[in-house]
């Protein structure tokens, strides 16, 4: 069985962290700023993590 192609656009979009977890950015900070509060926008700063495990193990594979 051959092996899988990396996806491209999930390289691009998420991380895997040294303890397993993938790690992506926030969304909602490309335009239409002026309308969003500074505090939304510094919260959208930071990274999150996903959390589900199907996800997870799906694009691990992929990645």
């Amino acid at each position: 069985m051959p092996k899988l192609k990396t996806s491209k656009a999930l390289k691009k979009r998420f991380k895997i962290t040294g303890t397993g977890k993938i790690k992506r950015s926030q969304s909602g900070t490309q335009h239409l700023l002026s309308g969003k509060t500074t505090k939304k926008k510094r919260q959208a700063r930071k990274c999150a993590y996903i959390a589900s495990n199907k996800v997870v193990i799906k694009y691990k594979k992929k990645i």
